[in-house]
């Protein structure tokens, strides 16, 4: 079948590859990113009487810094490109994110070094991170609308959460990347350009995803779940009364799982600088996540469907709430290879399940007309709030107070907002809810 608008249920591998490659892109990326913050904070953002800045540390925090960058345009890129999916379609907004974030992401692995061109390296490299934040920021919301639109409605929340899925598929390569590059080449080498050629492999995606993103069907004007909606003559304070609660519970579900999300990226980061394991054992802590968060993920979708969106994210990101500090400490005390990849293969599958039934639920709780823009946005605000800060933030907690275990104290508070949201949030899946 090649007409998916006409019959949903015909939604095919290759649609569902289309939808999420470029979520799977900006997560290898970012996680690449973690991985070798410390070699790209030596190449951007030196240290030393002639470097950038005058500390080890204020080169690794100069490079944070230049992560957080990536999220400032992400919601305006999630207003733009998201209203350019409600309106002209799916597909169309989908080429142009996927496009921009390739070309960003082949900019920065090609910009010469401090050392080489002096303080434009620095600003070259922000740039990158600006154009590819705001290519991100429409990314999420037209493909999660497209797979909600496009999958048959028992199968909603196993389609959509193949968007999170997609994360730890980029974790499993990002982390393979990195394991291979840090047995391959020596540490020197590894620092001097490993990181480069790590991103020109994401890069490389370009022509596939181009490819099969092309011959998607489009799915905007296909009947949909919800009555029809007009943005337009409603009005944006309509628009925002109407799906305030959609909205609300939505931005504080995704604060709470982006700091999450991110605090196990930065595992790679903090097992190597604060708890001074070798590199490859730092490096397949997030291969571990990958792994373990791929299988928990699809888990949360397809419980999602059967049992309801709000039993299942309430049920695992509660357990997740209760082992954060528990595997902390384990993590902390014995400052080994085992305890590091023992409590990030169990708080990855705890957030993964509650995050698969995440996508489906939100996506599914927004008109047609808005869901590209709305979700676009508030995935976007959550991550540029939450996400950017969340690595900078722990490093700098452990820093200032010296306390390895501070990283899961704002690790609790953001779960804990997460699961009053969940409380709020109204059921949406299809056993649950009577749609017309």
């Amino acid at each position: 079948m090649s007409d998916i608008a006409a019959e949903p249920s015909g939604i095919k591998s290759r649609h569902v590859a289309a939808a999420v490659i470029g979520n799977a892109l900006e997560f290898y990326d970012f996680t690449t990113y973690a991985y070798f913050a410390t070699a790209i904070g030596q190449a951007f953002f030196p240290s030393g009487p002639h470097g950038f800045t005058s500390t080890p540390f204020g080169s690794l925090m100069a490079s944070l810094a230049a992560f957080g960058a990536g999220f400032a345009l992400r919601p305006i890129g999630g207003i733009v490109i998201g209203a350019y999916a409600d309106r002209v379609g799916r597909r169309p907004a989908m080429m142009l994110s996927f496009l921009m974030m390739v070309l960003s992401i082949f900019g920065l692995a090609i910009v010469p070094t401090y050392a080489q061109i002096g303080v434009a390296a620095p600003i070259l490299a922000v740039l990158a991170r600006l154009v590819q934040g705001f290519a991100l920021g429409g990314e999420v919301g037209p493909t999660t609308a497209y797979l909600v639109e496009a999958a048959p409605p028992h199968r909603r929340g196993l389609y959509a959460s193949w968007q999170s899925a997609s994360q730890s598929v980029s974790s499993i390569v990002g982390g393979a990347v990195g394991v291979t590059l840090a047995m391959t080449l020596s540490e020197a080498h590894l620092d001097a350009y490993g990181w480069r050629i790590a991103f020109l492999i994401g890069a490389a995606t370009l022509p596939f995803g181009l490819y099969i993103r092309r011959a998607l069907p489009e799915t905007l004007h296909q009947e949909d779940h919800l009555p029809d909606y007009d943005p337009q003559s409603l009005g944006l304070w309509r628009v925002l009364n109407d799906n305030a609660r959609a909205i609300l519970t939505g931005l504080a579900i995704l604060a709470g799982g982006t700091v999450a999300t991110y605090a196990l990226t930065y595992m790679t980061t903090f097992a190597r600088n604060t708890l001074h394991l070798p590199q490859s054992q730092s490096f397949s802590a997030t291969l571990v996540n990958g792994i373990f968060g791929l299988t928990a993920s699809l888990a949360g979708g397809y419980l999602a469907d059967l049992y309801g969106r709000r039993r299942i994210m309430l049920v695992s990101r509660g357990a997740f709430f209760v082992a954060v500090m528990p595997l902390f400490l384990a993590i902390v005390h014995w400052r080994s290879a085992s305890a590091l990849l023992a409590g990030v293969a169990i708080l990855s599958v705890l957030l993964n399940i509650s995050s698969g039934a995440f996508y489906g639920a939100f996506a599914e709780s927004l008109p047609k007309r808005v869901r590209g823009m709305i979700f676009a946005t508030v995935y976007a605000g959550a991550i540029a709030l939450f996400g950017g800060t969340t690595q900078p933030l722990m490093a700098w907690m452990v820093h200032v107070t010296g306390d390895n275990l501070s990283p899961a104290y704002y690790l609790l508070l953001m779960t804990g907002v997460s699961l009053i949201a969940m409380f709020a949030a109204a059921e949406t899946a299809p056993r649950a809810v009577k749609t017309p």
